[in-house]
């Protein structure tokens, strides 16, 4: 069993930026593969970002070039690093976790594992 707790959300404005992290229970967290979701209010949640566990990030489009991820496994810690933030970047964001490693999955259905959330506002 894995237990990922987020923290680092807030209120920010645009232009701004942010760091949050995800830190996990458990002996294996180097051979997961760790995901970033978000799911604003009234939308289904949706892929943000992932790392396998060779180290190879993942964007979803949208936030390619602002938001990178990285992970440090010593520390059984994933962060997302935020930048240029915009309004439309305000949601809850869930950490989640993949034992297949592969950090290819896009979908809830493809992480077991799952955080508690943290909220993400940007004001215009």
């Amino acid at each position: 069993q894995v237990r990922l707790v987020e923290s680092g959300g807030g209120l920010v404005q645009a232009g701004d930026s942010l760091r949050l992290s995800c830190t996990a229970s458990g002996r294996t967290f180097s051979n997961y593969a760790m995901g970033w979701f978000r799911q604003a209010q009234g939308k289904e949640r949706e892929f943000v970002a992932s790392i396998s566990w060779s180290i190879v990030p993942y964007y979803t489009d949208s936030v390619k070039g602002r938001f990178t991820i990285s992970r440090e496994n010593a520390k059984k810690t994933v962060y997302l690093e935020m930048n240029s933030l915009k309004p439309e970047d305000t949601a809850v964001y869930y950490c989640a976790a993949d034992p297949s490693g592969s950090g290819l999955g896009r979908y809830d259905h493809d992480y077991p594992y799952w955080g508690q959330g943290t909220q993400v506002t940007v004001s215009s």
